[in-house]
Protein backbone atom coordinates (compact mmCIF):
# COMPACT_ATOMS: atom_id res chain seq x y z
CA UNK A 1 0.00 0.00 0.00
CA UNK A 2 1.01 3.23 -0.59
CA UNK A 3 0.52 6.49 1.11
CA UNK A 4 1.51 9.98 1.19
CA UNK A 5 3.12 10.90 4.36
CA UNK A 6 1.44 13.93 6.17
CA UNK A 7 3.17 17.73 5.28
CA UNK A 8 6.01 15.49 3.99
CA UNK A 9 5.70 15.74 0.30
CA UNK A 10 7.00 12.28 0.16
CA UNK A 11 5.49 8.55 -0.49
CA UNK A 12 5.95 6.14 1.83
CA UNK A 13 5.65 2.36 1.70
CA UNK A 14 3.70 0.57 4.54
CA UNK A 15 2.18 -3.22 4.96
CA UNK A 16 -1.32 -3.82 3.59
CA UNK A 17 -2.68 -4.44 7.34
CA UNK A 18 -1.13 -0.56 7.55
CA UNK A 19 1.35 -1.99 10.21
CA UNK A 20 5.50 -1.34 10.35
CA UNK A 21 7.69 1.64 10.41
CA UNK A 22 6.96 3.35 6.67
CA UNK A 23 9.86 3.06 4.07
CA UNK A 24 10.20 6.18 2.27
CA UNK A 25 10.67 6.10 -1.80
CA UNK A 26 14.07 8.01 -1.10
CA UNK A 27 15.54 4.80 1.34
CA UNK A 28 14.23 2.64 -1.67
CA UNK A 29 15.93 4.16 -4.06
CA UNK A 30 19.73 4.65 -2.08
CA UNK A 31 19.15 1.05 -1.54
CA UNK A 32 18.65 0.26 -4.89
CA UNK A 33 21.94 2.27 -5.72
CA UNK A 34 23.90 0.31 -3.19
CA UNK A 35 22.59 -3.14 -4.17
CA UNK A 36 23.26 -2.55 -7.83
CA UNK A 37 25.65 -4.89 -9.54
CA UNK A 38 26.72 -1.39 -11.47
CA UNK A 39 28.99 0.69 -9.82
CA UNK A 40 27.19 4.53 -9.02
CA UNK A 41 28.93 7.60 -8.22
CA UNK A 42 27.58 10.54 -7.40
CA UNK A 43 29.03 14.00 -7.26
CA UNK A 44 28.60 18.27 -6.83
CA UNK A 45 28.93 20.85 -9.15
CA UNK A 46 32.62 20.72 -7.65
CA UNK A 47 32.80 17.62 -9.09
CA UNK A 48 33.82 16.32 -5.42
CA UNK A 49 32.08 12.58 -4.83
CA UNK A 50 29.50 12.83 -2.20
CA UNK A 51 28.12 8.76 -2.62
CA UNK A 52 29.19 5.72 -4.31
CA UNK A 53 27.86 2.38 -4.04
CA UNK A 54 29.83 -0.66 -2.94
CA UNK A 55 30.70 -1.59 -6.75
CA UNK A 56 31.97 1.77 -7.19
CA UNK A 57 34.33 1.54 -4.11
CA UNK A 58 37.69 0.81 -6.29
CA UNK A 59 37.12 3.88 -8.37
CA UNK A 60 35.98 6.46 -6.03
CA UNK A 61 36.35 7.78 -2.69
CA UNK A 62 34.74 10.17 -0.92
CA UNK A 63 34.97 13.85 -0.15
CA UNK A 64 37.60 14.22 -3.49
CA UNK A 65 36.94 15.08 -6.85
CA UNK A 66 35.86 12.61 -9.50
CA UNK A 67 37.82 13.89 -11.88
CA UNK A 68 41.02 12.88 -9.65
CA UNK A 69 39.65 9.89 -8.88
CA UNK A 70 39.17 8.51 -12.41
CA UNK A 71 42.84 10.28 -13.87
CA UNK A 72 44.47 8.66 -11.01
CA UNK A 73 42.65 4.95 -11.71
CA UNK A 74 42.50 5.30 -15.69
CA UNK A 75 45.13 4.56 -18.53
CA UNK A 76 43.29 5.89 -21.54
CA UNK A 77 45.39 8.40 -22.93
CA UNK A 78 42.58 9.24 -25.42
CA UNK A 79 40.80 10.50 -22.20
CA UNK A 80 43.15 11.66 -20.14
CA UNK A 81 41.38 15.29 -19.33
CA UNK A 82 38.62 13.96 -17.41
CA UNK A 83 37.84 17.60 -16.12
CA UNK A 84 37.59 18.93 -19.57
CA UNK A 85 35.24 15.53 -20.32
CA UNK A 86 33.21 15.77 -16.98
CA UNK A 87 32.66 19.16 -17.45
CA UNK A 88 31.81 19.30 -21.11
CA UNK A 89 28.96 16.54 -19.56
CA UNK A 90 27.48 19.21 -16.87
CA UNK A 91 27.62 22.44 -19.12
CA UNK A 92 25.78 20.82 -22.11
CA UNK A 93 23.20 18.58 -19.88
CA UNK A 94 24.06 15.63 -22.32
CA UNK A 95 25.09 12.22 -21.43
CA UNK A 96 28.39 10.39 -22.81
CA UNK A 97 29.07 7.09 -23.19
CA UNK A 98 33.01 6.21 -22.81
CA UNK A 99 33.99 2.17 -23.83
CA UNK A 100 36.76 -0.52 -23.17
CA UNK A 101 38.50 1.71 -20.17
CA UNK A 102 41.32 0.05 -19.03
CA UNK A 103 41.65 0.48 -15.36
CA UNK A 104 44.38 -0.12 -12.94
CA UNK A 105 44.95 0.07 -9.43
CA UNK A 106 48.21 -1.17 -7.04
CA UNK A 107 47.52 -4.91 -5.73
CA UNK A 108 44.25 -5.19 -8.14
CA UNK A 109 44.14 -7.00 -10.84
CA UNK A 110 43.55 -5.18 -14.16
CA UNK A 111 40.09 -3.98 -15.22
CA UNK A 112 38.26 -2.54 -18.88
CA UNK A 113 35.07 -0.70 -17.65
CA UNK A 114 32.90 1.38 -19.42
CA UNK A 115 31.79 4.56 -17.98
CA UNK A 116 28.75 6.53 -18.49
CA UNK A 117 28.61 9.98 -17.30
CA UNK A 118 24.88 11.86 -16.17
CA UNK A 119 24.32 15.16 -15.61
CA UNK A 120 21.42 16.24 -12.85
CA UNK A 121 19.80 18.82 -12.88
CA UNK A 122 16.83 20.52 -10.40
CA UNK A 123 13.62 19.89 -11.57
CA UNK A 124 12.17 23.17 -10.47
CA UNK A 125 14.71 25.66 -12.01
CA UNK A 126 17.09 22.97 -14.19
CA UNK A 127 19.99 24.26 -12.97
CA UNK A 128 22.37 21.39 -12.91
CA UNK A 129 23.22 20.16 -9.49
CA UNK A 130 25.96 18.06 -10.17
CA UNK A 131 25.99 14.56 -12.08
CA UNK A 132 26.11 10.61 -12.05
CA UNK A 133 29.24 8.15 -13.03
CA UNK A 134 27.72 4.86 -13.96
CA UNK A 135 30.40 2.06 -14.26
CA UNK A 136 30.05 -1.44 -15.78
CA UNK A 137 32.54 -3.62 -15.32
CA UNK A 138 33.04 -5.36 -18.60
CA UNK A 139 36.63 -7.34 -18.27
CA UNK A 140 34.95 -10.81 -18.21
CA UNK A 141 33.39 -9.85 -21.27
CA UNK A 142 36.19 -8.69 -23.02
CA UNK A 143 37.72 -11.59 -22.29
CA UNK A 144 35.36 -13.71 -23.26
CA UNK A 145 35.08 -11.99 -26.64
CA UNK A 146 39.00 -12.00 -27.34
CA UNK A 147 39.07 -15.76 -26.74
CA UNK A 148 36.36 -16.11 -29.12
CA UNK A 149 37.97 -14.35 -31.84
CA UNK A 150 41.37 -15.98 -31.12
CA UNK A 151 39.45 -19.72 -31.36
CA UNK A 152 37.57 -18.15 -34.76
CA UNK A 153 40.99 -17.18 -36.17
CA UNK A 154 42.58 -20.05 -35.67
CA UNK A 155 39.69 -21.96 -37.31
CA UNK A 156 38.94 -19.72 -40.09
CA UNK A 157 43.20 -20.22 -40.60
CA UNK A 158 42.45 -24.15 -40.34
CA UNK A 159 39.38 -24.36 -42.92
CA UNK A 160 42.21 -22.44 -45.40
CA UNK A 161 44.88 -25.44 -44.91
CA UNK A 162 43.38 -27.63 -47.86
CA UNK A 163 43.48 -24.47 -50.02
CA UNK A 164 46.46 -23.13 -48.95
CA UNK A 165 47.88 -26.81 -50.13
CA UNK A 166 46.16 -26.43 -53.22
CA UNK A 167 47.41 -23.00 -54.48
CA UNK A 168 51.05 -23.77 -53.51
CA UNK A 169 50.65 -27.49 -55.16
CA UNK A 170 50.62 -25.80 -58.56
CA UNK A 171 53.53 -23.63 -58.10
CA UNK A 172 55.31 -25.75 -56.17
CA UNK A 173 54.86 -28.45 -59.20
CA UNK A 174 56.09 -26.03 -61.88
CA UNK A 175 59.25 -25.35 -60.27
CA UNK A 176 60.01 -28.31 -59.67
CA UNK A 177 59.30 -29.34 -63.42
CA UNK A 178 61.89 -26.66 -64.80
CA UNK A 179 64.60 -27.61 -62.19
CA UNK A 180 64.27 -30.88 -63.37
CA UNK A 181 64.22 -29.54 -67.17
CA UNK A 182 66.89 -27.65 -66.30
CA UNK A 183 69.39 -30.25 -64.69
CA UNK A 184 68.62 -32.35 -67.69
CA UNK A 185 69.68 -29.72 -70.48
CA UNK A 186 72.68 -28.75 -68.21
CA UNK A 187 74.08 -32.09 -68.76
CA UNK A 188 73.30 -31.84 -72.08
CA UNK A 189 75.42 -28.75 -72.74
CA UNK A 190 72.42 -26.27 -72.97
CA UNK A 191 73.27 -23.51 -70.54
CA UNK A 192 71.25 -20.91 -71.90
CA UNK A 193 68.39 -23.09 -71.72
CA UNK A 194 68.64 -24.17 -68.27
CA UNK A 195 68.66 -20.29 -67.33
CA UNK A 196 65.55 -20.47 -68.94
CA UNK A 197 64.34 -22.76 -66.86
CA UNK A 198 65.71 -21.52 -63.91
CA UNK A 199 64.34 -18.20 -64.48
CA UNK A 200 60.62 -19.83 -64.58
CA UNK A 201 61.03 -21.61 -61.84
CA UNK A 202 62.18 -18.89 -59.61
CA UNK A 203 58.61 -17.11 -60.84
CA UNK A 204 56.66 -20.07 -59.05
CA UNK A 205 59.05 -19.62 -55.89
CA UNK A 206 58.14 -16.24 -55.71
CA UNK A 207 54.63 -17.22 -55.84
CA UNK A 208 54.91 -18.97 -53.00
CA UNK A 209 56.42 -16.62 -50.84
CA UNK A 210 53.87 -14.09 -51.67
CA UNK A 211 51.19 -16.62 -50.78
CA UNK A 212 52.85 -17.65 -47.35
CA UNK A 213 53.60 -14.06 -46.32
CA UNK A 214 50.32 -12.59 -47.09
CA UNK A 215 48.72 -16.03 -45.46
CA UNK A 216 51.00 -15.06 -42.35
CA UNK A 217 49.77 -11.38 -42.66
CA UNK A 218 46.34 -12.51 -42.52
CA UNK A 219 47.03 -14.84 -39.14
CA UNK A 220 48.64 -12.06 -37.08
CA UNK A 221 46.54 -11.05 -33.67
CA UNK A 222 48.16 -8.17 -32.91
CA UNK A 223 48.81 -5.02 -34.74
CA UNK A 224 52.31 -3.75 -36.11
CA UNK A 225 54.64 -1.62 -34.05
CA UNK A 226 52.73 1.81 -33.96
CA UNK A 227 54.44 4.57 -35.87
CA UNK A 228 53.78 8.07 -35.74
CA UNK A 229 52.41 9.65 -38.78
CA UNK A 230 49.52 11.70 -40.50
CA UNK A 231 47.25 10.03 -42.97
CA UNK A 232 47.33 12.47 -45.72
CA UNK A 233 50.76 11.50 -45.78
CA UNK A 234 50.09 7.70 -45.79
CA UNK A 235 48.12 8.36 -48.47
CA UNK A 236 50.61 10.00 -50.84
CA UNK A 237 53.69 8.01 -50.22
CA UNK A 238 51.05 4.65 -50.88
CA UNK A 239 50.45 6.96 -54.00
CA UNK A 240 53.98 7.49 -54.65
CA UNK A 241 54.26 3.48 -54.64
CA UNK A 242 52.39 2.74 -57.38
CA UNK A 243 52.34 6.38 -59.19
CA UNK A 244 54.63 4.51 -62.00
CA UNK A 245 52.03 1.38 -62.33
CA UNK A 246 49.39 4.12 -62.68
CA UNK A 247 51.03 5.75 -65.46
CA UNK A 248 51.61 2.39 -67.31
CA UNK A 249 48.04 1.56 -67.38
CA UNK A 250 46.86 5.23 -67.88
CA UNK A 251 45.37 5.60 -64.44
CA UNK A 252 45.06 9.19 -63.33
CA UNK A 253 44.65 9.57 -58.95
CA UNK A 254 43.18 12.34 -57.93
CA UNK A 255 43.57 13.25 -54.43
CA UNK A 256 41.17 15.13 -52.05
CA UNK A 257 42.44 15.34 -48.50
CA UNK A 258 40.88 16.65 -45.57
CA UNK A 259 43.76 18.64 -43.88
CA UNK A 260 42.28 18.60 -40.02
CA UNK A 261 42.76 15.06 -39.28
CA UNK A 262 45.04 14.39 -36.52
CA UNK A 263 48.10 12.41 -36.30
CA UNK A 264 47.50 8.51 -36.76
CA UNK A 265 49.31 5.30 -34.99
CA UNK A 266 50.14 3.99 -38.59
CA UNK A 267 50.85 0.38 -37.80
CA UNK A 268 50.27 -1.39 -41.27
CA UNK A 269 47.65 1.08 -42.47
CA UNK A 270 50.29 1.49 -45.74
CA UNK A 271 49.71 -1.71 -46.62
CA UNK A 272 45.91 -1.46 -46.69
CA UNK A 273 45.96 1.50 -48.49
CA UNK A 274 48.49 0.25 -51.63
CA UNK A 275 46.28 -3.15 -51.76
CA UNK A 276 43.45 -1.19 -52.51
CA UNK A 277 44.96 1.35 -54.86
CA UNK A 278 46.85 -1.61 -57.12
CA UNK A 279 42.90 -2.98 -57.23
CA UNK A 280 41.99 -0.06 -58.56
CA UNK A 281 44.92 0.11 -60.93
CA UNK A 282 44.48 -3.54 -61.97
CA UNK A 283 40.87 -2.94 -62.84
CA UNK A 284 41.81 -0.10 -65.04
CA UNK A 285 44.03 -2.04 -67.70
CA UNK A 286 42.76 0.57 -70.34
CA UNK A 287 43.05 3.72 -68.32
CA UNK A 288 40.72 5.50 -66.12
CA UNK A 289 40.54 7.80 -62.68
CA UNK A 290 41.14 6.98 -59.19
CA UNK A 291 40.03 9.68 -56.64
CA UNK A 292 41.00 9.32 -52.93
CA UNK A 293 39.43 11.05 -50.49
CA UNK A 294 39.99 11.85 -46.90
CA UNK A 295 37.22 13.03 -44.27
CA UNK A 296 36.56 13.36 -40.72
CA UNK A 297 32.66 12.52 -40.02
CA UNK A 298 31.64 11.71 -36.36
CA UNK A 299 34.96 11.29 -35.04
CA UNK A 300 35.92 8.74 -37.56
CA UNK A 301 38.47 8.90 -39.93
CA UNK A 302 36.84 8.15 -43.53
CA UNK A 303 39.21 7.33 -46.95
CA UNK A 304 37.40 7.03 -50.21
CA UNK A 305 39.24 4.73 -53.16
CA UNK A 306 36.68 5.20 -56.09
CA UNK A 307 37.65 3.98 -59.55
CA UNK A 308 36.35 4.48 -62.99
CA UNK A 309 36.66 0.23 -63.62
CA UNK A 310 34.41 -2.24 -64.38
CA UNK A 311 32.79 -2.32 -61.11
CA UNK A 312 32.31 -5.16 -58.98
CA UNK A 313 30.48 -8.94 -58.70
CA UNK A 314 27.07 -8.87 -57.32
CA UNK A 315 28.45 -10.99 -54.55
CA UNK A 316 30.60 -8.15 -52.84
CA UNK A 317 31.31 -9.70 -49.75
CA UNK A 318 32.88 -12.45 -51.14
CA UNK A 319 35.51 -10.20 -52.04
CA UNK A 320 36.88 -10.24 -49.00
CA UNK A 321 36.96 -14.13 -48.43
CA UNK A 322 40.50 -15.87 -48.57
CA UNK A 323 41.70 -16.69 -51.78
CA UNK A 324 38.57 -15.06 -54.04
CA UNK A 325 39.90 -13.41 -56.75
CA UNK A 326 38.60 -11.83 -59.74
CA UNK A 327 41.77 -11.76 -61.79
CA UNK A 328 43.26 -13.56 -64.25
CA UNK A 329 44.99 -17.05 -63.24
CA UNK A 330 48.51 -16.20 -61.82
CA UNK A 331 47.97 -12.37 -61.45
CA UNK A 332 46.56 -12.51 -57.54
CA UNK A 333 46.68 -14.36 -54.54
CA UNK A 334 43.07 -13.67 -53.23
CA UNK A 335 44.84 -12.77 -49.88
CA UNK A 336 45.17 -8.63 -50.34
CA UNK A 337 41.16 -8.15 -49.70
CA UNK A 338 41.32 -10.35 -46.79
CA UNK A 339 44.20 -9.00 -45.20
CA UNK A 340 42.77 -5.72 -45.44
CA UNK A 341 40.18 -6.01 -43.74
CA UNK A 342 41.62 -7.62 -41.20
CA UNK A 343 44.28 -5.58 -40.29
CA UNK A 344 40.88 -2.85 -40.30
CA UNK A 345 39.10 -4.43 -38.26
CA UNK A 346 41.97 -4.55 -35.95
CA UNK A 347 41.67 -0.95 -35.41
CA UNK A 348 37.87 -1.38 -34.47
CA UNK A 349 37.14 -0.19 -37.92
CA UNK A 350 35.57 -1.19 -41.54
CA UNK A 351 35.98 -1.89 -44.83
CA UNK A 352 33.58 -2.08 -47.17
CA UNK A 353 32.92 -2.25 -51.13
CA UNK A 354 30.24 -1.25 -53.28
CA UNK A 355 29.42 -0.31 -56.86
CA UNK A 356 29.60 3.39 -58.46
CA UNK A 357 25.76 4.06 -59.83
CA UNK A 358 27.96 5.94 -63.15
CA UNK A 359 30.26 2.86 -63.07
CA UNK A 360 33.24 1.10 -61.61
CA UNK A 361 33.99 0.63 -57.74
CA UNK A 362 34.07 2.17 -54.55
CA UNK A 363 36.39 0.97 -51.47
CA UNK A 364 35.74 2.75 -47.66
CA UNK A 365 37.86 2.69 -44.65
CA UNK A 366 36.28 3.42 -41.97
CA UNK A 367 38.52 4.39 -38.96
CA UNK A 368 37.16 5.36 -35.11
CA UNK A 369 39.49 8.37 -33.69
CA UNK A 370 39.67 6.53 -30.50
CA UNK A 371 41.36 3.46 -31.64
CA UNK A 372 44.56 5.36 -33.65
CA UNK A 373 44.47 8.25 -33.21
CA UNK A 374 47.79 8.98 -31.15
CA UNK A 375 47.54 9.41 -27.40
CA UNK A 376 47.08 13.66 -26.80
CA UNK A 377 46.46 14.53 -30.15
CA UNK A 378 42.53 14.58 -29.18
CA UNK A 379 40.68 17.45 -27.97
CA UNK A 380 37.32 17.60 -26.51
Amino acid sequence: MVTREPDSGQFALRSASGEGTPLRISDIAEHLFRSLPLGVVIFDSTLRVIFRNEAAQFLAQLNRPIDQAMRELTIEARYENWNVQITKVLQTRRSAHFANITCRRTGQPERLVNFDLVPIADDQDGRVLGGMLVVEDVTLQATLEKRLMVSERLAAVGKLAARVAHELNNPLDGALRYINLAIRVSQQGEPQQAVRYLTESRKGLQRMTQIIGELLEFSRTTHSVYEQTTLNQLVEDAVKVLESEADKSGVTIILSLESQIPPLRAGNLFQVFCNLIKNAIDAMPKGGTLTISTQLVDQNVVIRFEDTGGGLPAETDRLFEPFFTTKEPGKGTGLGLAVSRDIVERYNGQLTAENRPSGGAVFVVRLPLGSCAVPGSLRA
